[in-house]
């Protein structure tokens, strides 16, 4: 399958907000902790592969572009 990266949220600003406040009165570990859930539970329901490894590639990249001035 491949990785859809058009924007396909119905409601991108509440989604923001619940994930901000997912993380509210957390520390860092615990931040850290919830997210690798997340991720691990959106993964599995993505369930393949090629596809996780393409948006593993994608983060990493962008995450590695120097900053714009």
């Amino acid at each position: 399958m491949p990785l859809n990266t058009a924007p396909n949220l119905a409601y991108p600003d509440e989604f923001y907000e619940a994930l901000i406040e997912m993380h509210h009165d957390l520390d860092d570990a615990e931040s850290q902790a919830v997210n690798a859930r997340l991720i691990l539970l959106l993964a599995n329901h993505i369930g393949d592969l090629d596809t996780l490894r393409e948006a593993m590639r994608l983060a990493r990249d962008v995450a590695l572009e120097p900053a714009a001035s």
